[in-house]
């Protein structure tokens, strides 16, 4: 859901967005950290901010990190 986000920001399209691994933390809502696989040996940090359900929002990109591989720890950031 947050791809078109990613790829406006960073301003290029990927043929390759596959989420490889993810972990969460809750606050007023859910911040997810996601590693996205963008290329045969390229991958992306995403953190994506879940409101709660209440308030009828849906998933946005809030911060990005590029230039990962696949062995990065996908830490807070």
């Amino acid at each position: 859901q947050v791809k078109p986000q990613f790829e406006s920001r960073v301003n290029e399209t990927y043929g390759i967005f596959q989420a490889i691994v993810y972990r969460t933390q809750v606050v007023a809502g859910i911040n997810y950290f996601i590693k996205v696989q963008v290329s045969d040996s390229m991958y992306v940090h995403l953190r994506v901010f879940e409101s709660l359900p209440h308030e009828n929002q849906g998933p946005s990109l809030v911060s990005y990190q590029t230039g990962k591989t696949r062995d990065d720890p996908l830490t807070y950031f």
